[in-house]
């Protein structure tokens, strides 16, 4: 009899597939959608694109799930932390440093062109406090500023290793980048961590720990009053504040494997219960983040919804396999895409808005009157159309990015530095083997000698 945990093993979750390509364009929407009044006029709409964080949450706890899945096998990780970490960095960091330089030289186009509203204040050296006080939405201009040469020496050192996300104070050049800086230190937490996790005899003890761990932060900010920096950005990115979401993910996952093995199916209505709890509590959260108080934001990044995001995680890993080819087939391929679209929806952004303005403007007046065609652009207002045309391309491209450059180069370093080691770990063996067999061979001959 074939042993049960096989299909679980080699099960490629088409729904979480699906699930992270809808969760990266969610926070493509929610980053962008704000530039365009047409849409933020439509009654209900800002509240359901205003929970760019539940995305960003729910990839995280899929993270957690999926790697659980993949590489945690009998209780024991599948290859040595070092390849575990060789192959991570290797698929996340060609995807960071082409997301970083790309907006660098849109900014610097924005800079050059200076179309309002954008345009006059884009530099490499603007960013912006964070904070949740009333004060950052009255009167914005009080928290934006111009890093000096030590801060944008030390911001770029940051950026280079991938360690954005430990400034809690503002972000740097291209903002969602902070995500891929905490999911690189959550997987060198992962070979440590996610065996002993998968291992837990009372999982469910150790989500509600996970969960009141997770609580307390945002629960001595707000008993605290401090709803300013560096508290927002230490709850909003700083990776040790936001590692129960992906430990989440991997209890998760310990979990569903579970009740796999067990042969223990959800009914159809216990689904839907499962579904209705998630969408109740997307929609209540969207309702009190929009108009609720203040302290209500840092309750719900931080902690509140972490059930219903494993939930969601959970439901989505339960969809069958269609029967459609094309649906097969292009899950695993826009899924792989996601991380693409979450580094570089934002420079494609302020480059398809730009192009816009000054292709829209007059740009036959830039041959005789610059200042003329940049006033002209600048009085440019966003189209929808024009909105539509740059999701579609950003899927496009980021979809191209994934596979015809962040694959190969992944590949190929794979094979300069892995399988290099493999190498010499197998001529390790071999020579090992060859010793023994060696020792051996001579204990016999000194055996055969001493019995003549």
């Amino acid at each position: 009899m074939k042993p049960i945990d096989k299909p679980i093993e080699k099960d490629r979750f088409i729904g979480l597939e699906w699930l992270r390509f809808l969760l990266g364009c969610y926070v493509m929407l929610y980053h962008t959608a704000h530039a365009y009044p047409q849409i933020q006029s439509i009654r209900g709409l800002n509240e359901l694109t205003s929970l760019g964080f539940f995305a960003t949450s729910a990839f995280f706890v899929l993270s957690g799930f999926l790697l659980a899945h993949v590489y945690v096998r009998g209780g024991q990780l599948r290859d040595s932390a070092k390849t575990f970490w060789a192959k991570r960095f290797f698929n996340l960091y060609p995807i960071h440093i082409v997301a970083l330089v790309s907006s660098i030289l849109v900014i610097s186009l924005m800079q050059w062109l200076s179309i309002a509203p954008e345009g006059p204040t884009a530099s490499v050296r603007f960013v912006v406090y964070d904070t949740n006080e009333l004060l950052g939405q009255t009167h914005p201009e009080l928290f934006r500023h111009y890093m000096n040469n030590a801060q944008l020496a030390f911001n770029s050192l940051l950026q280079l290793s991938m360690l954005q996300a430990w400034n809690p104070y503002f972000l740097t050049f291209n903002a969602p980048l902070w995500s891929l800086s905490t999911l690189f230190f959550f997987y060198v937490l992962f070979p440590y961590c996610a065996p002993k996790l998968m291992n837990a005899r009372r999982t469910w003890l150790w989500l509600a720990v996970i969960w009141l761990v997770y609580l307390l932060p945002p629960i001595w900010v707000i008993w605290q009053h401090l709803y300013g920096a560096p508290y927002t950005g230490l709850l909003q990115r700083v990776p040790i504040f936001r590692v129960p979401e992906f430990f989440g993910g991997i209890l998760g996952y310990a979990l569903f494997r579970r009740a796999r093995l067990n042969h223990k199916v959800l009914t159809l209505w216990q689904r839907r219960a499962l579904g209705g709890f998630i969408l109740a509590c997307f929609a209540i959260a969207a309702a009190l983040f929009t108009h609720g108080p203040k302290y209500w934001y840092f309750l719900l990044h931080n902690g509140l919804l972490l059930p219903s995001q494993i939930a969601l995680i959970y439901l989505c890993a339960l969809a069958r396999t269609p029967q459609n080819q094309w649906v097969r087939d292009w899950s695993p391929r826009l899924g792989a895409a996601s991380l693409s679209i979450f580094a570089l929806h934002v420079p494609l952004f302020n480059l398809a808005r730009t192009l816009e303005q000054f292709f829209r403007g007059n740009p036959r007046a830039c041959f005789s009157d610059w200042g003329e065609c940049i006033a002209a652009a600048g009085d440019v207002h966003l189209s929808l159309s024009g909105y539509a045309a740059y999701m579609a391309l950003t899927i496009f491209l980021c979809l191209l990015f994934q596979e015809r450059f962040v694959t190969r180069v992944r590949q190929n370093l794979v094979a300069q530095f892995l399988q290099q080691d493999r190498q010499k770990a197998g001529f390790t063996l071999r020579a090992a083997a060859d010793r023994s067999g060696a020792a051996g061979t001579a204990a016999r001959r000194q055996s055969e000698g001493r019995g003549a």
